[in-house]
């Protein structure tokens, strides 16, 4: 939808005119898919065929949740970005109420569920498959997906106060009522909760904060 909305994928724009850096990116994105969906590959081409076990329902039921949440975060950012009236303002609405990035919570669900699903198959050597949901939260954790996503919203919002208290009443990953997650300390949130120190570094200091509403 977005693609047919803007004609292009704008996370090319600065890849598009070096042709190394373009190759570097498909085949890291060629080895994305490949790690994470090892579970998958394993268990479509295994012979055995073990009757219906409570590691299938409950993959599959996480499964369900990941995908729905992450379908309907994205559709709800999509709605956001596209009315004129929220021009320049992060998301906080819907599912964005409860997590600053509930679409990776549903990603991340959904392929560890998929992995809890494949389990009854799995004999010796194919349980290292769990490297691919293992690889794919690391990766969204510390490399591609939250920190640059964090970093780039401090830059642009960090000076606004009402942001601030989003962020600090917001989790970063696990869906939580802003109410309770804003009153936790912090050695539980970073523990318990993935509140990373560094997911704030590039937010500006206390006492240059200003206000504003967009």
């Amino acid at each position: 939808m977005r693609i047919l909305q803007w004609g292009e994928d704008r996370r090319f724009d600065e890849m598009r005119g070096n042709l190394g850096r373009l190759a570097i990116f498909w085949i890291f994105q060629a080895v994305w898919v490949w790690t994470v969906s090892l579970p998958v590959t394993v268990v479509n081409a295994s012979d055995r065929n073990p009757s219906i076990q409570a590691e299938d329902i409950i993959g599959w039921l996480m499964w369900s949740v990941g995908v729905s949440i992450e379908a309907a975060a994205d559709q709800q950012k999509l709605v956001f970005k596209n009315s004129p009236e929220n021009r320049g303002k992060w998301c906080n609405v819907g599912l964005w109420k409860y997590s600053r990035h509930p679409n990776y919570f549903g990603e991340i669900f959904l392929w560890w569920g998929i992995f809890v699903a494949s389990t009854p198959v799995l004999e010796g050597a194919e349980w290292l498959v769990i490297l691919g949901p293992i690889f794919l939260t690391l990766l969204l954790f510390f490399v591609s997906g939250i920190p640059l996503l964090e970093e780039s919203a401090d830059k642009k919002f960090g000076n606004v106060a009402s942001y601030r208290v989003y962020k600090r009443t917001t989790s970063p990953f696990i869906p939580l009522p802003p109410a309770v997650y804003g009153n936790l300390p912090s050695w539980f949130k970073t523990i318990f909760l993935f509140e990373f120190p560094f997911y704030s570094r590039s937010l500006p200091n206390e006492g240059t904060t200003w206000c504003r509403t967009s």
